[in-house]
Order: structure tokens, then C-alpha cells, then sequence
């Protein structure tokens, strides 16, 4: 079974003045929620178990998807308080049956192909598998370097990347030990960004798959009014 976790609980503030009475995930995208897109893909991509992390908000996600979405079974492991990425990573995992899993942003369509991430986890025997993409800017999202046998080495932050290279997509697969290896055993707050994948990613062999397939983050209001014309065409 082919499981994933989908980070759905942010309270989306930059959207606050677009979106409104709805979390982030549920912004409408030509009348259907923007959650929908992404749990259509990953139906397609044959994904078949789903945990939804929520929090702000949840009952209204919960409400719009209720129990499964074109054939994949939803299970919501809320917050009862923010607990950052990787407090929702771990959080989501009790609802999880695999050992391993794919991770994914509720905000974020990124249309990579997930057998190839597979084969790149597994081909590496690694425990995180990270998806990277290459932009004109990196500025908004922080730079990731990459080695030639594929071993991810420097994350740099937003404020000191600039210019053309390659980013963090965050979409990851990732084996349940990883967070207990790394310390992170009790359910508590922390960024899986940057309480584990930079200091870590120094002495850890973690690896990258580079895609340059569809990507859109509607994190900030012109790329959310950018999915409203580029989702009509997409397959």
C-alpha cells in the first residue's frame, strides 16, 4: 500500500487577504478547493492511504473529504496546536501502516513522478529522499546544494540565496526511524526544515532527485491567482 502525509494544518497568513473563513488548503481553485488537485494526483500516482495533518481549521477539511477521495483512504491526525512540520510529520505517522512513506505539502502541487522518488530512495538505501527542483530564483525558498553522486550536502537559508539553482520541493520519502534516529521521538513542535534536514544533511546521507515537472506553491497571493488560470490545462 503506497501511503503518503499530506501537511494540511498551516494557518496560511500571506493568503489572508484572497482567502478567507477557509484554511489554506481548501483556497478555491475555479470553484474546487486546491486539496483536491493534490489528492486527485496522488490517486493517479496510485497512492491508496492518505493522512491529512491538520489543525486550523480542520473540521472543515475534514467535512469536505470525509472518509476517502477517488478510491484513497483519508485519516486526519490533527493538531491541537501548531507542532510545525516535522511536530505534524510525527504526529501523522501513528496513523500511518508502512514503514515507509511519502511526505508532501497541503499548499504545494508538484507533480513529480513518485516511482521514480521510490526508486531513488531505494537505489540509495537512504532514509530521506528529497525532491529538488531548479528556478530562476532560489531567494524565496533557500538554495540546496547537491553532489555529483546524488548526496544532498548545504541547504542555504532565504536570506543569503539568490539567483538561479536548485530548491527544497518538499516533497520527501522518508523511513519512520529517520525522526527517532535524529532524536525527534516525542511529539512535540519542530521544523522538519530546519531542526532536521540542515543540520543533519552535513554528516546524514541524504539524497536528491532533481524533477522539472509542474510546480506551484500558492503559499503568497499571485501564485494562488496564477493556479486559477494554469489549472484549467492541466491533464
Amino acid at each position: 500500500m503506497k501511503e503518503a502525509i499530506v501537511l494540511a494544518g498551516g494557518l496560511g497568513t500571506r493568503l489572508r487577504n484572497v482567502v478567507h473563513n477557509v484554511p489554506k488548503p481548501l483556497a478555491p481553485v475555479n470553484e474546487r478547493p486546491f486539496l483536491a488537485y493534490l489528492l486527485d494526483y496522488l490517486a493517479k500516482q496510485g497512492f491508496e492511504h492518505v493522512v491529512l495533518s491538520t489543525g486550523y481549521m480542520h473540521e472543515k477539511i475534514s467535512a469536505c473529504f470525509g472518509k476517502s477521495h477517488h478510491g484513497i483512504h483519508l485519516s486526519y491526525a490533527v493538531e491541537n496546536e501548531p507542532l510545525g512540520t516535522g511536530g505534524g510529520i510525527l504526529n501523522a505517522m501513528q496513523y500511518c501502516n508502512n514503514d515507509e512513506m511519502a511526505v508532501l505539502n497541503g499548499d504545494t502541487l508538484f507533480r513529480v513522478n513518485y516511482n521514480e522518488l521510490e526508486r531513488c530512495f531505494r537505489s540509495h538505501r537512504t532514509d530521506l529522499a528529497v525532491v529538488l527542483r531548479h528556478v530562476d530564483d532560489t531567494s524565496r525558498y533557500g538554495s540546496v546544494a547537491l553532489s555529483p553522486d546524488g548526496r544532498i550536502g548545504t541547504f542555504a537559508e532565504k536570506a543569503i540565496s539568490s539567483g538561479p539553482g536548485l530548491i527544497n520541493g518538499g516533497i520527501y520519502m522518508l523511513r519512520r526511524t529517520l525522526l527517532d534516529a535524529c532524536g525527534f521521538n516525542e511529539i512535540k513542535k519542530f521544523s522538519f526544515e530546519k531542526d532536521l534536514l540542515e543540520p543533519f544533511s552535513t554528516h546524514l546521507p541524504f539524497f536528491g532527485l532533481i524533477s522539472n515537472a509542474y510546480f506551484i506553491d500558492i503559499g503568497v497571493p499571485e501564485d494562488y491567482c496564477r493556479a486559477q488560470a494554469e489549472f484549467p490545462s492541466l491533464a
